[in-house]
Formats: C-alpha cells, sequence, structure tokens
C-alpha cells in the first residue's frame, strides 16, 4: 500500500510540474560580432496563399503612399515569375535571362499575358519576402519596378532551394503604351547584385 501511495504522490508531482509555466525559450547563437545569427527562413507548402497576400498588401500599400494606381495578380505574370524563379536556381545567378535565351519580354509573352511587361525585379537570398521588398525599395531601380505609374498587374513567386536560398522574382505589367518605354529590370537583394538593363 505504501508503495501505490508513493507511486500516487510521484504522479501527482509530475502532474503539477507540468501544469507550471514553460521553460525560458533557448538562448540564441550569437555570431562572432556579439548579435544573434539568423534563422533560416523555410517555407512551407501551406504558406504560398499567406505569402502572396503579403506581398500584394504590402506592394499595394507602398504604391497608395505614392499616389499610384494598386496592382492586382495576374496569373500569366505569376507563371513568368515561378518560371524565372526556378530557371535562375538553375543557373545559379540572378539575372534577367532564362536558361534558353529568353528576355523577361520573351516569358511574359510566353505564358499568354496580353499586356505589357513594365518590369521585373529579382533577387537571390535567405531573406523574407517582406525584406527583399525592403532592399528592392531602397534602390532606385527596383523601387521603379514597383511604383511604376503604368502597372495594374503583377506576378510574384519563388522558388527555395533545399539549403534555404529563396530566388524571388517579382513582374509588373500593364496595358500597351503608345510611348513605349523599355521595361525596368533590376536585382537586388542580399548579395547586392543590382543592376539595370
Amino acid at each position: 500500500m505504501i508503495r501505490v501511495t508513493h507511486l500516487m504522490a510521484v504522479l501527482a508531482l509530475g502532474a503539477l510540474a507540468a501544469c507550471g509555466p514553460p521553460p525560458p525559450p533557448a538562448e540564441p547563437q550569437l555570431g562572432p560580432d556579439g548579435l544573434p545569427l539568423p534563422t533560416l527562413y523555410r517555407i512551407n507548402a501551406g504558406d504560398q496563399n499567406r505569402i502572396e497576400i503579403r506581398m500584394l498588401d504590402s506592394v499595394n500599400a507602398l504604391r497608395a503612399e505614392a499616389g499610384v494606381p494598386q496592382l492586382q495578380y495576374n496569373s500569366a505574370l505569376n507563371a513568368a515569375a515561378a518560371t524565372h524563379s526556378r530557371d535562375m536556381s538553375v543557373q545559379n545567378r540572378p539575372w534577367h535571362f532564362g536558361s534558353d535565351g529568353s528576355s523577361p519580354v520573351d516569358r511574359v509573352r510566353r505564358v499568354g499575358y496580353s499586356g505589357e511587361l513594365k518590369g521585373e525585379a529579382i533577387s537571390e537570398t535567405y531573406e523574407t519576402e517582406l525584406q527583399t521588398l525592403a532592399a528592392w525599395m531602397d534602390d532606385p531601380a527596383t523601387r521603379g519596378v514597383i511604383l511604376s505609374p503604368e502597372a495594374r498587374d503583377m506576378g510574384f513567386s519563388w522558388f527555395q532551394e533545399n539549403n534555404g536560398k529563396i530566388w524571388w522574382t517579382l513582374i509588373t505589367g500593364g496595358p500597351e503604351s503608345v510611348d513605349s518605354a523599355a521595361p525596368v529590370l533590376s536585382s537586388s537583394g542580399t548579395l547586392d547584385a543590382a543592376d539595370t538593363l
């Protein structure tokens, strides 16, 4: 009987301990500079809608502040962005031309986009979509892609490698203009690979 009572007391103490506050979070690992090391931003299959909505809302908030029309997602531009993100990963370099020599103009035509390409922003990074958007806004060329007053449509997609590296592509398009200027093409991000073609 004493053993049963002892066992019940141990079980009761265990149950009470489980009701206590959670253990404190683990201390972040620090780098040689004393700052916390970054954590890997891992995108799961169920994150797609959340990321797309957050990006469109963020872009449109920036556009509203600049006094330019809101964008809407366009499935053809999304397809072109997805194709290019994966292709940049295959080529292992952030640039505007496909492994088959295609340009952004070629890619939006291939997917059947009926409007005109206004610009493309690309990035090779380990950063989140909002960190990438902030980097794009810091660069005059990619800011021009995002805030183009002629743009009405947006495509946005990414490809994440197993090591966590993300290849982001944002494409803007709109109605064909009479005085068609060359689209703005730019890359930006962690690797500071900014260029305008």
